[in-house]
């Protein structure tokens, strides 16, 4: 190629045509050995890579749920949960397997009946009817360190999420 010749368009992702730099999550399912898959959040991108594997994106300040769960021939291997939110181009954030570039994580649980605990969390919120991805982040952060500690997690309420709410209107 010489130097009159233009070079060949490459693809851009929407997202970067748009400015707004998006944080992706790996998906992949191999039915019984690898399950990565997203228990809630609102994808702003999803792109099939194949029919096992996928990826999603999410807008800087969304929060998303994060199952990842692998096995053997001798059992599971891996059984995690992550509460994740996505951050801004510049912010810090912290890394995470399969999450470009990471993000701010709320909550990180390890074992199964830890995600089943934070499972049933979740669907106490739904129940509500109210988004998990809509709820606190200091409720994630409570119900992470209650996990932890190996007590009992405060139920979230309805006067919780309304406060939130007021305070996510009130402050940039």
């Amino acid at each position: 190629m010489n130097d009159n010749e233009a070079l060949p368009p490459r693809a851009v992702p929407t997202s970067h045509r748009r400015g707004i730099a998006l944080t992706q999550v790996e998906l992949t399912w191999i039915e019984k050995r690898v399950e990565h898959w997203l228990r809630f959040g609102r994808r702003a991108e999803e792109k099939i890579l194949d029919r096992r594997r996928s990826v999603s994106s999410f807008t800087p300040g969304s929060v998303f749920g994060f199952v990842r769960w692998a096995s053997n021939d001798y059992g599971t291997v891996v059984s995690r949960m992550d509460i994740v939110r996505a951050v801004e181009a510049g912010q810090r954030y912290q890394t995470l397997p399969f999450v470009r570039p990471g993000g701010e994580i709320l909550l990180r649980v390890d074992s199964w009946p830890k995600v089943e605990r934070v499972l049933q969390a979740i669907d106490a919120i739904e129940a509500l009817s109210i988004d998990p991805a809509d709820a606190a982040p200091e409720y994630w952060r409570h119900l992470h360190n209650r996990l932890a500690a190996d007590h009992v997690p405060r139920a979230y309420t309805r006067e919780q999420h309304v406060a939130w709410l007021k305070r996510r209107s009130v402050t940039p």
